[in-house]
């Protein structure tokens, strides 16, 4: 005897429910917070790098171009074209190669998604999309740190291994 349509849908929807749920579990145990902040610290700092790779030779070499185009289409406020060239393009290398490292990875976070605010304010209002994602992706380093794999995370339990052996000498 073949059952009801609507007895056909529920036991569907709670096989969908059941598929969802394990699948959910597997990812839970699969992408760590750890894996999801290495990732993000990835992704934000090969952009800002190979973007700050443009503006100079050799290593840090600010080329004439970049100089221009602050100066005719970036015109942020309040800086001299060349300083903001200089500081960018400084920001563009220094800041991901903290990220790169787990090293003061919230500062450099907090750093480049301020620098991101002055790009979407100022420079390029309509890329809000793309100037988005890469927010979403700092404030997680910002609000979780850099994660098990990055040098915030080896010297902090470097830090507390020295304060937990001064506590056992001095009781």
């Amino acid at each position: 005897m073949k059952q009801p349509i609507h007895t056909q849908r529920a036991v569907a929807a709670r096989s969908a429910r059941t598929a969802l749920s394990r699948l959910h579990a597997l990812c839970e145990r699969r992408i760590s917070a750890d894996l999801l902040a290495l990732c993000a610290r990835l992704a934000i700092a090969s952009i800002f790098f190979l973007s700050g790779r443009t503006k100079v030779d050799g290593w840090l070499t600010l080329t004439p171009a970049a100089v221009d185009l602050f100066a005719t289409e970036y015109r942020v406020p309040l800086l001299e074209p060349l300083w903001a060239a200089q500081l960018a393009t400084l920001a563009e290398h220094l800041f991901p190669l903290l990220l790169l490292l787990g090293l003061g990875t919230r500062a450099a976070a907090a750093a480049l998604l301020a620098m991101t605010a002055v790009i979407q304010v100022f420079v390029y209002p309509d890329a809000w999309s793309t100037h988005l994602s890469w927010a979403t992706l700092m404030l997680l380093l910002i609000g979780g740190g850099g994660g098990r794999w990055s040098l915030d995370q080896l010297l902090a339990r470097g830090r507390s291994r020295r304060l937990g052996a001064g506590a056992s000498l001095t009781a």
